[in-house]
């Protein structure tokens, strides 16, 4: 598509394959955003990247047995999230220890299957690094369940998140359920890594649930106005990266980081320079 320029953005609209990146795109953004913050607050985001390396394994599988790599990954993502939950409850490693532990049997458990498969493939490099342009139906619909699905229980169980991620020994004197939420919500993490995958690819994935979120806490505002403007920051990142991707014909995942990256230098200098 070289030969599109700014102009002809309206004309993307009319196609298929465009309106896919976008819906997706912005689902994913809308998700990470809100997400990555509460990581951000917890101190957690490297169980982010963590659970991207991991899910390689699931995809490497998935690819292997022929079923959608989508939802093999959302099986290792949680399997792995279950395991560092359980390695902290019985102090058998701290929570860095765990995620590296859990990221150490992914990522070699996907080489081993790529080796037994014959080695790496194009599909399986849309995967590492992203193909949002490429996203189909299927994949479309898996994203669209897996979005819906986390902001529902963020919505239903926003109170008892944000407690937990402020105070969480007073949550505990509280009656919260602080070990049943703190595993729920990793295993939220699980799924809006796998949503993003196709988006933005497992190698840059944390960059899109952390970035957002960071400029927007540069800003000072409410919890509720932080979240909102992660979101529109997410979106903007998105939606900025899909559309110079399919003009200028480069990676789409590249482009979305790099604008976050902006967003959150811009929101760093005007916090400083206000």
């Amino acid at each position: 598509m070289n030969e599109l320029s700014l102009f002809d953005l309206p004309r993307l609209f009319s196609y298929q394959f465009f309106q896919h990146a976008l819906l997706g795109g912005t689902i994913a953004a809308l998700v990470c955003a809100w997400v990555g913050l509460f990581l951000i607050l917890r101190k957690e985001a490297m169980i982010g990247d963590g659970i991207a390396h991991t899910a390689f394994g699931g995809i490497a599988l998935g690819l292997l047995l022929g079923i959608n790599p989508l939802l093999s990954a959302l099986a290792v993502s949680i399997l792995a999230v279950l395991g560092i939950s359980y390695m902290r409850k019985k102090e058998m490693a701290q929570s860095d220890a765990a995620i590296a532990v859990m990221l150490a049997l992914g990522f070699s458990a996907g080489l081993i299957i790529i080796s037994l498969a014959g080695g790496f493939n194009v599909e399986l490099f849309s995967y590492l690094f992203g193909s949002i342009l490429t996203i189909d139906r299927s994949d479309l619909l898996i994203v669209a369940v897996l979005g819906i699905s986390t902001a529902l229980f963020l919505g239903m169980f926003y109170k008892e998140i944000l407690s937990i991620t402020f105070d969480e020994e007073a949550s505990r004197l509280m009656g919260l359920p602080v070990t049943t939420l703190s595993l729920a919500f990793n295993v939220l993490v699980a799924l809006t890594i796998v949503l993003s995958i196709k988006v933005i690819g497992m190698i840059l994935v944390v960059a899109i649930l952390v970035l957002p979120g960071l400029a927007a806490l540069q800003l000072k505002l409410s919890f509720k106005r932080t979240v909102c403007a992660a979101m529109g920051f997410g979106v903007f990142s998105m939606v900025t990266g899909i559309s110079l991707s399919a003009i200028y014909d480069v990676a789409a995942s590249g482009i979305i980081v790099f604008t976050a990256a902006g967003v959150f230098l811009f929101a760093a200098a005007y916090r400083r320079l206000g």
